[in-house]
């Protein structure tokens, strides 16, 4: 059986990261979505909303299970007996930074190795970053994002917003 982990903030989650887990899914017997929580990181969501919309969004995929980690990446992979490491790479400039994580992992742990996946073309701009700065701005997000993501950002900004007035 082989056991991969997908890690990332999933800050919050959207449909490049659904599109790149459901097809890391498929190659896999098993994959791990691994939830990252990092106290030094400012996130708009807590690492329990974070978990609980990324449940949500990749409910319908049976061989995902979705935990948290705040450890090395080779770490939770170990931990979950997993061999390799999910990656997206979406443009260009993500495959250095990319590149320098694999190495450091392969220099960690021999025995886990990275494999990236491309995102389906729709999804190659998007990330949490930028789905989070329209929504803040009130712009369209629902081809971006599952449902229970666009309604909880709704819920975040309008309360932000109101708090800033």
């Amino acid at each position: 059986m082989t056991r991969a982990i997908f890690p990332a903030s999933f800050d919050p989650i959207t449909y490049g990261h659904v599109d790149i887990a459901t097809r890391a899914a498929n190659v896999f017997d098993e994959l791990i979505v691994g939830v990252y929580s990092r106290p030094q990181k400012n996130t708009l969501f807590s690492v329990e909303e974070r978990l609980d919309l990324t449940k949500l969004a990749l409910a319908h995929i049976p061989n995902i299970r979705v935990e948290p980690y705040s450890n090395l990446t080779v770490e939770f992979a170990k931990a979950y007996d997993a061999s390799v490491i999910v990656r997206g790479l979406r443009v260009a400039s993500d495959f250095e930074w990319e590149l320098q994580l694999s190495l450091m992992n392969r220099t960690l742990d021999t025995g886990v190795e990275t494999i990236c996946f491309m995102p389906s073309q729709q999804y190659t701009f998007l990330s949490s970053s930028m789905l989070k700065d329209i929504a803040k701005n009130n712009g369209p997000i629902t081809e971006l994002a599952p449902a229970e993501v666009v309604e909880a950002l709704r819920i975040k900004y309008s309360h932000h917003s109101n708090n800033h007035r």
